[in-house]
């Protein structure tokens, strides 16, 4: 099996950290391929960002998805999830979406942590756009940025682990998802400080489309999600104006 994540940031520590979570989580004889962004955002931090991050994704999985089993979409916003699922005939899993669902088997009430002080509401919306707000119990959107988390992981850790704290004991969460692709594997070195199961949106991700992959279902030949069959768009490359031409 082979799966591609696709970071669209140009952060090659956060691809690193993406990839290093995935192979704690990858069956024997999986290959992984990690890409990172060549245009766009540093590191998304705002709407305008993660719009602009969206035509990095479909680019990168143009030019890298032909010959994988499997995409995961290694950004904390889901990034362009479903515009991949319109194009792509293999199993596309983003990893807060996959963090989410699998609190949801573990869990009553879900919390969420992030980077960013603005970050919060755009997280609520992406929990509310996969249908799992009622089962949010609160978002905790930390003032760090992803790239202090290699500068100075000890101090970000004590910052993360007092965040979900907060959440457990203010807003009632029974299970935490640390919501960053700079935060992968994270969840483990934190696990046994903190009283509820802590997700870590990679590893989940790489479980579930590795679970998706085996299964082998058909892609829908009806419906928003059918393939977008023949589309002429310009302006892009070569790789992106062929999938979206590719015949219904």
């Amino acid at each position: 099996m082979k799966l591609l994540l696709v970071n669209p940031n140009m952060t090659q520590a956060v691809t690193d950290a993406v990839l290093a979570a995935a192979r704690m989580r990858a069956r024997p004889g999986t290959e992984l391929v990690a890409v990172t962004g060549d245009f766009g955002p540093q590191v998304i931090g705002s709407r305008a960002e993660n719009a602009l991050a969206q035509h990095g994704v479909l680019e990168l999985v143009a030019r890298h998805a032909d010959g994988c089993d499997a995409v995961v979409l290694g950004v904390s916003l889901d990034t362009a999830l479903w515009a991949c699922r319109e194009l792509l005939a293999m199993p596309v899993v983003g990893m807060t979406e996959a963090g989410l669902l699998c609190g949801a088997t573990v869990a009553t009430r879900i919390g969420v942590l992030t980077y960013g002080a603005r970050m919060g509401p755009l997280y609520r919306e992406l929990i509310e756009s996969h249908g799992l707000g009622t089962r949010l119990a609160g978002v905790e959107a930390l003032d760090v940025t992803p790239q202090q988390t290699f500068e100075t992981p000890e101090q970000v850790r004590a910052a993360v682990l007092a965040g979900v704290h907060r959440l457990v004991e203010r807003d009632g969460a029974e299970a935490v998802l640390l919501a960053g692709a700079a935060m992968a594997s994270m969840a483990d070195l934190l696990q046994p400080q903190v009283p509820v199961p802590l997700l870590d949106g990679i590893g989940c991700a790489i479980v579930l489309a590795q679970a998706m992959a085996s299964l082998q279902l058909p892609r829908a030949r009806r419906g928003s999600l059918g393939a977008t069959g023949g589309r002429v768009v310009h302006g892009v490359s070569p790789a992106l104006a062929a999938l979206f031409a590719r015949p219904a």
